[in-house]
């Protein structure tokens, strides 16, 4: 396969109004639900080895919590800075509001070189843009070169997991895949064997592709720095072979120094793959040197180095002091491997960038509540996430905030998240208005009681919602308070 044809497999997006319907397919999927749980407690185990001295995990999630906060708390301040000193340093920085925005920016940079390909690394953010797909439509091509994105590119597919792509899928699929789509490749079910396949196909294209794109781990404002932190090797590739290299991140990734990096990244490895250090931490502080004192310059790099601030939604969650714990996440994907709800049905029926539950909580600003008002959820509120959370969210109190969003309008003096109220259900309103007025009345309340427990040969089966999982609700024969009357 050439980057040619990189765009011609079908997309397969899941629209997150069918989370349900999702989810009851995933669920009856025995194979998925077996493969996820296996996956999921050897990563579980590989983190705990890795934080065994939970004193020690709480202080340094308490040092990663608290330089998120400090980050966040100065957030317009640290951009402007950072932009200050990147420009300095020859980088070209672009800021997008939307999606379309940032595809519009990717797109002119291209056409003003005649690129009509890209390399990748891995970049949630560029799936978040739906980067691949958009460029596609203009004739360029972008093949991906982590090698989970390469498989789920090649299968037509969202990421599963965002540490993780291609976690759903097994090597007999891998294998078949390939044989599949890649000119040329005998079925092979040896690991070894399909990374190798991978590889070569990847190795010309960094060396043909005019433009190379990546993510953004951390950006650091005082110095104008941009980390980068991967294993393979493929970030590193495109981010030095290509002439132009353009970085794309959510403008919430900022810290003020260097030193703030350090127990982030600490976090950040332990967390994802349960590894003490990741294979490659790239630094990158501007474009390829020309020249130099004695003319010598430096020999690799790009010539051009671009960086995409995208919004997205995210000042919305910035905006309010509730919600703005949402962008203290670091991307480690810990509370995924950790939720009895991502383990059970996977990534895919989530239908969105992030699943699991930091999807549930940035999902909503990213898409708005309408398309997404059932994510919040699917959550057990068990807190499993925000027990091993590395930088603090609080998860669950967010799914919480998020759930009564969706069914109500925003309080007097906030302003209201996108589809705000969308879930509202006027039945459901006047229910409760109804509860309210008979709870506060004690003869209504009397009389209601009374005459339910005497027509409690009436209750139906079928109770809405409740009756799907549990048995019907049906008054007692007699009430409390005739039972107290006895006893006087």
């Amino acid at each position: 396969m050439t980057a040619a044809h990189a765009h011609e497999a079908p997309l397969t997006f899941v629209d997150p109004r069918q989370f349900k319907a999702n989810t009851r397919v995933a669920v009856d999927d025995d194979h998925l639900r077996a493969s996820f749980r296996s996956a999921m407690d050897f990563l579980q185990t590989k983190r705990a080895g890795h934080f065994s001295d939970r004193d020690g995990f709480e202080a340094l999630r308490g040092v990663g919590e608290a330089v998120r906060q400090y980050s966040l708390s100065k957030l317009p301040e640290l951009l402007e800075r950072l932009e200050t000193n990147l420009t300095a340093r020859g980088v070209h920085v672009h800021w997008a509001q939307t999606p379309e925005d940032a595809n519009a920016i990717f797109l002119a940079i291209a056409q003003r070189h005649g690129a009509r390909a890209m390399v990748k690394g891995k970049s949630m953010v560029s799936e978040e843009i739906e980067l691949n797909h958009r460029m596609a439509e203009h004739g360029v091509d972008c093949l991906e070169s982590d090698m989970g994105e390469y498989i789920v590119q090649l299968a037509g597919e969202r990421p599963s997991h965002i540490i993780m792509p291609a976690i759903h899928k097994t090597k007999q699929q891998i294998a078949a895949l390939f044989e599949d789509k890649i000119p040329d490749t005998p079925y092979t079910e040896d690991v070894d064997a399909l990374i190798a396949i991978g590889r070569r196909v990847l190795r010309d294209q960094f060396r043909d592709a005019p433009i190379g794109v990546s993510g953004v781990n951390f950006m650091v404002a005082d110095t104008g720095t941009l980390v980068l932190v991967e294993n393979e090797g493929n970030g590193r590739m495109c981010t030095t072979v290509p002439d132009v290299h353009i970085a794309i991140t959510g403008l919430e990734k900022v810290v003020e120094t260097f030193e703030q990096v350090l127990p982030l990244y600490s976090l950040l490895t332990r967390s994802a793959t349960g590894q003490a250090i990741t294979t490659y931490l790239n630094v990158i502080t501007g474009p390829r040197r020309e020249g130099g004192p004695e003319g010598e310059g430096e020999l690799d790099g790009p010539r051009e180095l671009h960086l995409v601030l995208l919004d997205n939604g995210r000042t919305q969650a910035y905006r309010d002091a509730d919600f703005r714990p949402t962008l203290q996440c670091i991307r480690c994907g810990a509370c995924m491997n950790h939720c009895p709800v991502y383990a059970r049905i996977g990534g895919l029926a989530y239908g969105t960038t992030y699943p699991g539950p930091i999807g549930s909580i940035i999902s909503p600003h990213l898409l708005g509540l309408e398309p997404t008002q059932d994510l919040p959820t699917a959550s057990s509120l068990c807190g499993a996430c925000a027990e091993v959370c590395p930088v603090g969210i609080p998860i669950p109190e967010l799914l919480m905030q998020l759930r009564h969003a969706a069914k109500h309008d925003a309080e007097p003096g906030h302003a209201p998240l996108a589809g705000q109220a969308s879930a509202k259900d006027w039945k459901e309103a006047l229910a409760w208005k109804a509860w309210a007025k008979v709870n506060a009345s004690p003869g209504l309340y009397g009389t209601l009681t009374g005459m339910a427990h005497r027509l409690r040969g009436f209750t139906p089966p079928w109770q809405a919602g409740w009756t799907a999982s549990r048995t019907p609700l049906r008054p007692a024969a007699r009430g409390l308070r005739e039972r107290l009357k006895d006893e006087r």
